[in-house]
């Protein structure tokens, strides 16, 4: 005679749900405007291939397949309040952010080089930086944040 098998335990209830769903912590302003930075990429046509990518010690927000798919983009996000009183968001991206991101833009045109078969086209690789100007608490409802895509927006040497 064959062993009764156990019983699964119950399913969790829509209260445990619900008190789940509400412990989680809101998304933060940067979270907000990397979204939709990713969001403004789609719909230009490129590819996302991965966010908040850690690599040379360095962390890239989006790194992206432009639409002609030739070449692979590390994008910089900055996001504030929208405010009139204060420089843009991409203004405050430091020397040492920029050749943090140089280093890994490095890193990643290596690992791509030797990932790419033989005897095919090499993919160029640039530094772009996307400012996202979010509306404040006294923005008309619905406003939408305000994007500004600076392609090859920081130097390198790859």
């Amino acid at each position: 005679m064959a062993e009764p098998r156990p019983t699964p335990p119950p399913p969790a209830s829509l209260l445990a749900r619900v008190a789940s769903l509400l412990r989680r912590t809101p998304p933060t302003l940067g979270q907000r405007g990397e979204r939709a930075a990713a969001r403004h990429l789609k719909r230009a046509g490129y590819r996302v291939l991965a966010r908040n990518l850690h690599l040379a010690n360095a962390e890239a927000d989006i790194v992206a397949l432009t639409p002609d798919r030739r070449t692979v983009v590390v994008v910089e996000v900055k996001t504030r309040l929208l405010s009139t009183a204060h420089p843009p968001p991409e203004a405050s991206i430091t020397a040492r952010k920029q050749a943090a991101l140089v280093r890994l833009a490095q890193a990643i045109a290596s690992r791509t080089r030797r990932r790419r078969p033989p005897g095919s086209a090499p993919l160029g690789i640039r530094i772009d930086v996307i400012g996202v100007d979010w509306p404040g608490a006294d923005a008309p409802r619905g406003s939408a944040p305000v994007i500004r895509h600076h392609v090859g927006a920081v130097g390198q040497r790859a």
